[in-house]
């Protein structure tokens, strides 16, 4: 009997056996290959999740990986026994924000899997279709598991519009950060800097497409074209905004705790720079996300660490909030 993770509430979750849904119509049930763990399953499980953004009890499972199984009516047959990825949002459709594209931002409230809706942290998954991304027949699935915190940087990267030669920089050196490095060095910069708090992230940093990395109480320059900021605190954006040069870009993309102090609006203005940021990933980064992988431009495989069965989901939360530097993306196969 196969199984699935249930977390009725902070603090608290069960094991439990797993029976697979038929898919309704436009529906497609995957059977998972691998599911990662990140800090907003965390939050999920310790209850400091925002209000509205969680509903228990709660089958967690955001980034993941599989093969279709089985499709429900109106879904192409051919999907079935192709490997996928998919997207998390679980938009309208029909508001305005959703036809821009932008459908992260529906206005019809926040639904996404694993979150409000049952995630991948079980043996199958069903969900709309239109989500699903198809991945090249050869692809890696448990490096594929990762698309999803991928697509998200995907979104910074365009919303960065780096051009060839521009001065490029990182700050945060996790699984976006490292994301950020391989989606910037694609753009041939002239240099890409990495600035993080501590220098174990060097070598993968260069590896990656780096040309200079740096510790945050380093002197930086600043004459930086643009930032992408991936580490989630107040203190970084700020670093990341003494980075630039007078009229640079800069893309936020971590979420600081609530009630942090942001940036100095005066230095924003007399600097003129130009500040967006980034909530999950709408179609068009998924789609850009997973091109590169295909073209083999994004490298996931190295930022995992540990692979431990579903049974191992307690272990695998301590173990990503241990604070080992070691530890890179824990995935979980169900």
């Amino acid at each position: 009997m196969s199984s699935a993770v249930v977390v009725d509430g902070p603090g608290r979750h069960r094991l439990v056996p797993h029976e697979p849904a038929a898919p309704g119509p436009g529906e497609a049930r995957v059977r998972v290959h691998a599911v990662g763990i990140c800090g907003s399953d965390r939050e999920v499980y310790q209850g400091n999740r925002p209000e509205g953004y969680v509903r228990y009890p709660l089958t967690p499972g955001h980034e993941w990986s599989g093969v279709v199984e089985t499709v429900g009516e109106g879904v192409p047959d051919g999907l079935v026994g192709r490997k996928v990825v998919g997207e998390g949002f679980r938009n309208c459709q029909v508001c305005d924000r959703c036809h821009a594209g932008e459908t992260t931002l529906c206005a019809a409230g926040y639904e996404e899997t694993g979150f409000t809706q049952p995630g991948a942290m079980a043996a199958t998954l069903v969900l709309p279709a239109r989500l699903l991304h198809v991945l090249p027949d050869d692809a890696d699935l448990s490096a594929a598991a990762l698309l999803e915190p991928a697509a998200c940087v995907a979104a910074a990267a365009l919303k960065a519009g780096a051009r060839p030669g521009e001065r490029v920089a990182v700050v945060g050196t996790g699984t976006l950060g490292m994301f950020a490095v391989q989606f910037l060095a694609a753009h041939s910069p002239a240099a890409l800097l990495v600035v993080g708090t501590r220098d174990e992230r060097a070598a993968l940093s260069r590896q990656f497409g780096a040309t200079d990395f740096r510790l945050r109480t380093d002197p930086l320059p600043a004459d930086i074209d643009v930032v992408i900021e991936t580490a989630g605190s107040a203190s970084a954006a700020r670093t990341a905004a003494s980075l630039l040069r007078r009229g640079g870009r800069l893309v936020l993309t971590g979420i600081p705790a609530a009630g942090a102090e942001g940036l100095d609006p005066t230095d924003l203005v007399v600097r003129q720079l130009e500040v967006r940021t980034v909530f999950g990933a709408a179609p068009d980064a998924w789609a850009h996300a997973v091109r590169a992988f295909g073209a083999g431009l994004l490298d996931p495989a190295p930022l995992v660490t540990h692979e431990w069965p579903l049974e191992r989901f307690a272990d695998a939360l301590a173990l990503v909030g241990s604070g080992d530097p070691k530890v890179g993306k824990v995935l979980l196969r169900p």
